[in-house]
């Protein structure tokens, strides 16, 4: 079934009721499932999330950080992103993008995209996430194609963070090179959504909620998902985003699942964040996504901070963002004068990355795919 018939169960639980109801013993229980190697289920999820699991956190780690070493090894990717297009018609409340904010909008033409992707390329970074705003009308299937297509040139993995498409679509953005999406709910509370998402295309829950499907269908190999958290309870969210990573799991084992946990950060014209996520909060996030999938990827952007980006290392993040600019053409194109989708907290450089992750113990990979 998709995964909407599966959301629609849980639109009734009240997730802060049976989050609090969970006991030490039951922690424990789902403990010793991890130590027998006993799949997890929902329920074992959903305790690992619950505040009697937060004094359990150092067992959690040392679980996590072994079962990560296990089917990871001691490895980090890293990427970067590119921003082609800043132009959007939707109305999200908490985006810098946001139709409603007044400022001059930017697209880059296939030259200036190339111009950018040799600049990243002469960084190091193999793995490129190319990323739009919501305006198809502006950047339409042909332009999007054409640049994959150009940046294939430079880059052996190339994801892409764009509006929704249909399959038929994203068919033809695999055929051009690209082999991962990224899409983020962003919220999976349906009211919360209903409110941020106030018009747009982005407006229309189901579609977005089914866009991973799609892609999985269409041809790309990893797809990666996740929650903005600062919109719904966190604890919530973070349930529903991992169990809509292991339906995808289970429903597409060819595919690669990833998690991403996005913080909201200050973004121009954007609301503030409603539901704060601790730092310890979003140990804990990774912990029991990481002890629920072994095999998840954990991707860990430059929303958060350096320092704290250091301790995740060793927690089960698996992916790493590095260098990035969050502005169209903002490595060497437009580097000034620019408004971007939200503002990077990570400000190290490539270089500085790789070295903090040798550092630590762990071989920074730069490319670990390649599509012929």
């Amino acid at each position: 079934m998709p995964f909407t018939d599966l959301v629609k169960e849980f639109e009734t639980i009240d997730f802060k009721d049976d989050l609090e109801a969970v006991r030490p013993g039951a922690v424990q229980k789902t403990l010793d499932r991890v130590d027998a190697r006993t799949p997890l289920d929902r329920q074992d999820l959903l305790t690992l999330l619950s505040p009697a699991a937060k004094n359990f956190m150092e067992v959690m780690a040392q679980k996590a950080q072994q079962i990560t070493r296990q089917y990871f090894g001691r490895t980090i990717g890293l990427y970067a992103p590119l921003y082609i297009s800043d132009f959007c018609s939707n109305h999200c409340t908490y985006c810098g993008f946001n139709t409603s904010t007044g400022f001059k909008r930017t697209q880059l033409s296939l030259e200036e995209i190339e111009r950018e992707a040799a600049a990243i390329f002469a960084m190091g970074i193999r793995h490129l996430l190319v990323l739009t705003g919501e305006a198809p009308d502006k950047t339409p299937l042909s332009y999007l194609t054409a640049a994959v297509k150009i940046l294939k040139k430079y880059f052996p993995s190339i994801g892409l963070e764009m509006f929704p498409m249909d399959e038929d679509a994203y068919g033809a953005l695999t055929a051009a090179g690209a082999d991962s999406l990224t899409v983020y709910q962003e919220v999976y509370d349906r009211k919360i959504y209903e409110e941020v998402h106030p018009r747009g295309r982005k407006a229309d829950y189901e579609y977005r909620l089914l866009t991973p499907e799609r892609g999985a269908r269409a041809g790309f190999r990893a797809v990666n998902i996740g929650t903005l958290f600062g919109l719904g309870d966190p604890m919530g969210e973070a349930f529903m985003a991992g169990v809509h990573a292991k339906y995808l799991e289970q429903t597409f084992p060819h595919v690669e699942v990833s998690l991403s946990l996005p913080r909201m950060t200050k973004a121009a014209g954007g609301i503030g964040p409603k539901n704060l996520l601790s730092d310890k909060g979003f140990v804990q996030c990774m912990l029991a996504w990481r002890l629920f999938m072994p095999r998840l990827g954990i991707t860990i952007s430059t929303r958060e901070s350096g320092p704290f980006r250091d301790r995740l290392v060793h927690l089960g993040a698996t992916r790493f963002s590095a260098g990035s600019r969050t502005d169209v053409g903002g490595y060497v194109v437009h580097t000034q004068d620019t408004t971007v989708q939200f503002e990077v907290t990570d400000t190290r450089s490539v270089a500085e990355v790789t070295r903090m992750i040798r550092e630590s113990g762990y071989q920074p990979v730069f490319k670990d795919w390649e599509m012929f």
